[in-house]
């Protein structure tokens, strides 16, 4: 058997150590987590209730187009519902997307540093990538728009950027994409977007809107606290949904992801709660690192990119000795080899890490 030749050189996604597997290499019952970027608070009650309202449902085939789902986002944008697809997770409507509009020859441009499922879809499909530097940290419109050529299909925009939190302000995305051809699909992907505080963080319901050639991508895996769940989504004009639709797994989310999104969406309390712990104990990490000297990217996420000023590796090995799991930066995929990148977990977790991190550290 001979599989595409594209796959050789491609590596499996690799995601953060479990808490199992941790407990089991090191010996230690107390693991603090902060390595996934997942919501620390767990999910709205509301969210179980809705699950177990639904178990009797299990012998049944999901409604493969999420249609009540779509109906509560429609609501929630003021849009159409026509004007949603759904994945499991948003990065399986990032695979869609590659899917649909990447074959060999095409290019597509994204930054250096990004949400590495990008690449990796566009490679499986052929595409040739076109990878432009980030500018501290944030996406450089001018030179990605620069980048553009006849053979551009894909333009992806991480926004809020993993691995650096940082973001691309409304006005900038609007000037660039009065400067992106039709020819070339913008998506700009949100999966952090509900942890934003920052005024000029986009309006990303005028962006689909106003331009036929943009997708916003969201996820209930992050702030909604589902990840386990596998539930995102992609908004757009309802073309770019109908072509998305055309490569869609019948039934690639199931009914217990969709009532649980339903309720996630309507608990706004639960979520405006998560989103203020996250900012005030992120505040608490970035005094922390100033009083060590420590550059940290600011971030409208809810993780932070911290150089801690050596090798990641090591420090991340030291950090697992003490039970605290961290994502480093050494990895191709960051390109940031004295970083590490650290959720921000519970005011408990944080703590545990910030006392274990001057231990770990040498300088």
């Amino acid at each position: 058997m001979i599989p595409k030749p594209q796959l050789a050189d491609l590596s499996v996604y690799q995601p953060g150590l479990s808490i199992a597997h941790v407990r089991e290499r090191y010996g230690i019952d107390r693991i603090v987590k902060l390595a996934s970027n997942e919501n620390p608070y767990g999910c709205s009650p509301r969210v179980r209730e809705a699950v177990i309202a639904h178990l009797d449902e299990m012998h049944r085939y999901p409604d493969g187009a999420g249609t009540v789902l779509a109906h509560a986002l429609a609501a929630h944008w003021g849009l159409d519902a026509s004007q949603f697809v759904f994945g499991a997770g948003s990065d399986d409507v990032v695979l869609m997307i590659a899917r649909a509009y990447l074959r060999p020859g095409d290019e597509t441009v994204m930054a250096d540093r990004t949400f590495p499922q990008y690449r990796h879809n566009a490679r499986v499909e052929g595409a040739s990538v076109i990878e432009v530097p980030l500018r501290d940290g944030v996406h450089d419109l001018d030179a990605m728009v620069a980048a553009i050529t006849p053979q551009t299909r894909v333009l992806w925009l991480c926004n809020p950027n993993n691995p650096t939190g940082t973001f691309v302000s409304h006005d900038a995305l609007v000037r660039a994409l009065s400067a992106i051809p039709e020819h070339v699909l913008v998506v700009f992907d949100e999966a952090y977007a509900e942890y934003a505080t920052h005024p000029e963080y986009p309006d990303a319901r005028s962006i689909v809107m106003q331009h036929d050639n943009a997708i916003v991508l969201r996820t209930f895996s992050k702030a909604y606290g589902i990840a386990n769940a596998r539930i995102g989504y992609g908004v757009a004009h309802a073309s770019i949904i109908q072509t998305i639709e055309r490569v869609r797994e019948p039934f690639n989310t199931s009914g217990l992801s969709q009532v649980a999104a339903v309720a996630a969406l309507r608990d706004t309390a639960f979520l405006e709660q998560c989103r203020t712990k996250n900012a005030a104990i992120m505040q608490t990490m970035y005094d922390q690192f100033a009083s060590w000297g420590c550059a940290a990217f600011p971030s409208q996420a809810n993780f932070v990119l911290v150089d801690v000023g050596e090798d990641a590796r090591d420090v991340c090995e030291r950090l697992l000795k003490r039970g605290i799991i961290v994502r480093g930066g050494h990895t191709a995929s960051v390109r940031y080899p004295t970083h590490i990148r650290v959720t921000v977990g519970t005011e408990h977790d944080v703590q545990a890490f910030l006392a274990a991190l001057p231990e770990v550290i040498r300088r």
